[in-house]
């Protein structure tokens, strides 16, 4: 897994102080599903055609490459199925 450093500010940082149970990561995870399902992105379906382009040889790197949009990913697995 890839750890990306995220900017929070001051008040941020003291409300993640206060409530140290907080799952910060959680949170990010939360808020990316929600901007997939603003744009018709099912999680699952995502996940799915991942890891098919995994099994059928492709790095993360290359995926990242070749594609830069779901619909991309989709077409990558469906042409290589083909």
């Amino acid at each position: 897994m890839i750890t990306r450093a995220v900017t929070i500010e001051d008040i941020d940082d003291l409300y993640l102080t206060w409530n140290g149970h907080i799952n910060g990561s959680a949170l990010y995870r939360r808020a990316l599903r929600e901007e997939m399902e603003l744009r018709d992105v099912d999680p699952d379906e995502l996940r799915n055609l991942f890891e098919r382009a995994r099994e059928q040889g492709y790095t993360k790197d290359e995926i990242v490459d070749e594609t830069n949009r779901y619909a991309d990913l989709k077409a990558l697995v469906d042409d290589t199925e083909e």
